[in-house]
């Protein structure tokens, strides 16, 4: 447990503000909110959305005013050296706190798998979200579904794989059965009380890349929209109204080519985008460089569209710089309100490379004291600064 006067003061200034989100709460059909003389028309895709799916999207606006949320991909599953330990978090042991924003991978739901791409077995992944829920943390979902068209991995880009899934396609009803696959597991992921958790629902992402059968490499600007859009309707008939949905791209360098395979403001809730550190930042800049410039282009159109923006994946394996986190990252994301940053998973160590692959420190690390530093920055909000109260009711 961090208990050092900054942290205090952060803590408690973030108590106030709890305390004023549960008194501002408002009803489901009301979509505008004054957030420091700041209007905010927060219209979601999906007009039957849960009371607590529309509120957590409401409270994100309010909560980007204060600080960007700090997000873990598989936080509970497993860390450097251990695996489902019940409570256990490699954030939690360096700070004494849980990230507030949990991400999660389904690849594998759609052919019936009982664990996920990263050996997850589906029955924890949903025992963990529905933890999080109840401890008012936020769950993120991505998927990096198989080929419909040869059914290989995500990273197979045969020529036609795009198109092959949208209607009229070759594998067109085999993805529907897919997207059932999903609504099955997605009713699984019910509080006590049977009320569906909100989820943040991140598919076909990092399109504007080149390795996965859904990027734009393989596909023309209208048979991706037509994915999204068949994808989002589809969920929706089936009744599926917990998802928030978050448009993802790999690093842009201009608003058009960020908009290019954009489905529009009324298909899409959050914008983001995914970067990696891979040089030192010592000797180059431009990760922050990048970002910044993604993130000014984000902003921009957030602005005119009234949406959201986020930093959905990232990091910098095995963290070799004792400044990445309160330098580097918080850098490339300047001045600007970014819902939260997401770093990616610590699955230790990687067999078929031969090395540890990790994105966030663990207890004992080099990088431990500047990850305190970070959590300490009044900017940054974790777990302890939100609660089910404030975000979802």
């Amino acid at each position: 447990m961090i208990t050092n006067p900054t942290t205090m003061i952060k803590k408690n200034c973030l108590l106030l503000f709890s305390l004023v989100v549960i008194i501002s709460c408002q009803p489901k059909e009301k979509t505008t909110e004054s957030v420091n003389n700041i209007e905010i028309k927060a219209k979601m895709v999906d007009n039957e959305a849960t009371p607590e799916t529309n509120n957590l999207y409401q409270n994100l606006f309010k909560l980007r005013e204060k600080g960007i949320l700090f997000g873990h991909q598989d936080d509970l599953a497993y860390g450097v050296n251990w695996k489902y330990v019940d409570g256990r978090s490699d954030i939690k042991d360096v700070t004494g706190d849980y990230p507030a924003v949990y991400g999660w991978d389904i690849a594998g739901i759609e052919k019936k798998s009982t664990t996920n791409i990263d050996s997850v077995p589906f029955d924890k992944m949903i025992q963990y979200i529905k933890e999080v829920y109840e401890r008012g943390g936020i769950n993120t979902i991505s998927w990096h579904l198989d080929n419909p068209l040869n059914d290989k991995n995500a990273w197979d880009t045969t020529a036609g794989s795009l198109a092959s899934a949208i209607p009229g396609g070759a594998a067109h009803e085999k993805y529907k059965s897919w997207l059932d696959e999903v609504v099955t597991f997605n009713s699984k992921l019910k509080d006590k009380n049977g009320v569906a958790i909100p989820i943040l629902f991140r598919p076909f992402h990092e399109l504007t890349g080149d390795w996965f059968w859904w990027c734009q490499n393989n596909g023309s600007p209208e048979e991706y929209t037509t994915l999204w859009k068949f994808t989002v309707d589809y969920l929706k008939s089936r009744g599926v109204h917990n998802f928030i949905y978050v448009y993802n791209t790999s690093m842009v360098k201009t608003k058009e080519e960020y908009l290019k395979y954009y489905p529009g403001s009324d298909y899409v809730d959050i914008l983001s985008f995914d970067n990696y550190q891979y040089n030192d930042p010592e000797k180059d800049n431009s990760f922050v460089e990048n970002n910044l410039k993604l993130v000014g282009i984000m902003d921009e159109i957030g602005k005119e569209q009234n949406k959201l923006i986020a930093f959905a994946e990232t990091g910098y394996e095995q963290i070799p710089n004792n400044k990445w986190w309160t330098k580097t990252l918080m850098n490339s994301m300047g001045d600007y309100k970014v819902s939260y940053v997401l770093a990616w998973r610590n699955h230790g160590f990687q067999e078929k490379e031969n090395k540890m692959h990790y994105y966030a420190p663990f207890k004992g690390h080099p990088n431990e004291k500047d990850f305190i530093d970070f959590y300490n920055l009044e900017r940054t909000l974790f777990q302890k600064e939100i609660t089910k109260e404030t975000i979802y009711q």
